[in-house]
């Protein structure tokens, strides 16, 4: 009889836990969770641990947190789990003698239909780029990030009002049924079931780097329909965001959480606002109009525009930039 398959998951933030959680409750042994290391976070700077922690100290899971991948010692404790495989979920580029160590090999979860979206923000580049399809896919770790053999992948459809919180949540779900799904496939492999790689076509390869500031920052002079997939593939975090001049010269950052399209026959400027003040917030692009539905002014909280504007009234001629 074949004993049981032993397990090392490594992952960081509430999209692992539930792939994570799914092998628990199927009944996995899970030997050793790798996570980050607590860091300090917010503005009180409290030590926070991650949700991976979390989940495994209330799990009694053995934790490593290594701030070196590298290190000796981290890789003496790692390789006394004597694991079968280990499990990757929104985690960190790994060193290749980790990835290479259990005998069954190092898989990792992504969150978008490999080859397409390779990198570190796959969900939203794919809601940003107005995408009706994307996905899950789990790979056995190489070299080169996220190019590995494929073994299993399932689609989801997009529609064209999803966000990527929304589309992160769903694929989550989805993710941790294919993990298990994988674990299973290579736990039969043992007993001789063939396990079916898949290699990637690279010339089929998108990237999906990561966001930064000036990533989510909204050019008013792009197509209304970019402009609005932008909103949302940004929504609720990082945020799109836009910035104004207000009535005492200062320049202010509003984010954008949600908004709809609207028909438009002016040929007003690009990003120039048509408030009431009261009830609505529109904003002129090259071939429609931005309606703004919940927004936040820095410094404030996030709200619903009729809200906001109780609070916050915009000059004549404002000009979003």
């Amino acid at each position: 009889m074949t004993e049981k398959l032993r397990i090392v998951f490594m992952g960081t933030p509430e999209f692992a836990v539930a792939s994570l959680d799914a092998l628990i409750k199927n009944n996995y042994d899970v030997v050793g969770v790798i996570t980050v290391p607590d860091k300090p976070a917010g503005r009180g700077q409290k030590i926070q641990m991650s949700a991976v922690k979390e989940f495994a100290l209330k799990h009694d899971l053995k934790i490593l947190q290594p701030t070196n991948l590298k290190d000796e010692n981290f890789i003496n404790e790692l390789r006394s789990l004597k694991a079968d495989i280990q499990i990757i979920v929104a985690f960190r580029m790994l060193p290749e003698v980790v990835w290479s160590m259990p005998p069954l090999g190092t898989f990792n979860l992504h969150g978008s239909l490999l080859p397409k979206y390779r990198g570190a923000a796959p969900i939203n580049w794919a809601v940003m780029n107005g995408d009706r399809e994307s996905g899950v896919t789990t790979f056995k770790l190489s070299h080169e990030i996220d190019t590995g053999n494929v073994l299993f992948c399932e689609k989801v459809k997009v529609n064209d009002t999803t966000t990527a919180g929304e589309l992160h949540d769903e694929l989550m779900a989805v993710g941790a049924n294919l993990i298990v799904r994988t674990v299973k496939a290579i736990d039969d492999s043992r007993r001789g079931a063939p396990l079916n790689f898949i290699k990637q076509d690279d010339t089929l390869a998108t990237h999906a780097p990561k966001l930064f500031k000036d990533t989510c920052k909204i050019n008013w002079t792009w197509p209304l329909k970019k402009i609005y997939d932008h909103v949302r593939g940004l929504s609720p975090y990082p945020t799109a965001f836009t910035e104004f001049t207000d009535a005492n010269g200062q320049t202010q950052t509003l984010k954008i959480f949600k908004a709809v399209m609207m028909a438009n026959n002016s040929n007003a400027a690009n990003g120039l606002i048509d408030t009431d003040n009261k009830t609505y917030i529109h904003i002129n692009c090259t071939d429609g109009i931005l309606q703004l539905v919940e927004v936040q002014l820095q410094g404030k909280k996030r709200m619903a525009v009729r809200e906001f504007l109780n609070g916050y009234k915009f000059s004549e001629g404002t000009l979003f930039k």
